[in-house]
């Protein structure tokens, strides 16, 4: 017994002295805690898993793409948490900056962004998005995952740094943060073996109030489609609460769209097809 228990403790001690050997390697701490990491090996690090990431979503057919039209439905979620319904739409993208989602099956209520301009037709007519709209829309594109994939990773207004690695969404990931001189950080977690976004939180703070607000996108069920990771759903969370999801069945990128097709006259073209319609 005593020659067990001997044998015993000298077990317990080399398991011990091993760990303590690994936690001594160089570069084993930092690999935990990424603030052990200088800011510039911390910044290449996330420069190159957003580059990983950027090769897995589909390289230069990612980078490249002009526009895309995807269909599915929309759903939107109640402060319940409950499902409010679903909608029909067909959300058509022109990079870097313009938005056209159609609602319904008629498409009878529209929404364009187009750079600094918005506009909504509904059953009375076409009118102006509001600015306080317009103003949230061009805020959140600037720290946009696939804006800032595609049109910033060498902007000197951004910072980058490795967040550390974790298990999100039941996968082995990565977080990547990137940050703006105006105090928004945005955090990417990326798999470690497909290196595709797992899920991406965007953090602000209000200039004049101080509150902060978080925007955060699950990205799951991804297609191959013209050579591009295409996430099939997301979900849309605020400051916690699921606020709403899209379910695509379809979607295609560099499709052929009418020159006017992100402009308020093709909107005014539309109301008056409607009242034609109607008589």
């Amino acid at each position: 017994m005593r020659m067990m228990r001997r044998k015993f403790a000298l077990e317990v001690a080399c398991i011990v002295a091993g760990i303590a050997m690994l936690l001594l390697l160089p570069g084993a701490q930092a690999q935990n805690n990424p603030d052990e990491i200088m800011p510039a090996a911390s910044a290449a690090k996330a420069k190159g898993l957003l580059q990983q990431a950027i090769e897995g979503l589909g390289g230069a057919a990612y980078l490249n793409v002009h526009n895309s039209d995807c269909s599915g439905r929309y759903a939107q979620f109640q402060h319940s948490g409950e499902i409010g319904g679903y909608l029909e739409i067909r959300e058509y993208r022109e990079m870097p900056d313009k938005e056209r989602v159609e609602y319904g099956p008629k498409g009878i209520i529209v929404d364009i962004y187009a750079g600094d301009k918005g506009w909504t037709l509904d059953r009375g007519g076409v009118s102006e998005v509001p600015a306080t709209d317009m103003a949230d829309y061009e805020d959140q594109l600037k720290m946009q995952m696939g804006n800032v994939l595609r049109n910033r990773m060498n902007d000197d207004g951004l910072f980058f740094r490795y967040g550390g690695s974790d298990v999100v969404d039941l996968k082995e990931a990565d977080w990547v943060e990137i940050g703006d001189r105006e105090g928004r950080t945005l955090r990417i977690a990326l798999g470690r073996s497909d290196h595709l976004p797992i899920r991406s939180v965007l953090l602000e703070r209000d200039a004049k109030t101080g509150q902060k607000t978080e925007r955060s996108v699950y990205y799951t069920t991804y297609h191959l489609i013209d050579g591009i990771q295409t996430a099939f759903r997301e979900s849309r969370f605020l400051n916690g609460r699921q606020v709403y999801g899209v379910f695509l069945d379809s979607c295609s990128y560099d499709v052929d769209l009418p020159a006017d097709f992100f402009t308020r006259e093709s909107l005014d073209q539309r109301f008056g097809q409607l009242r034609k319609n109607k008589k």
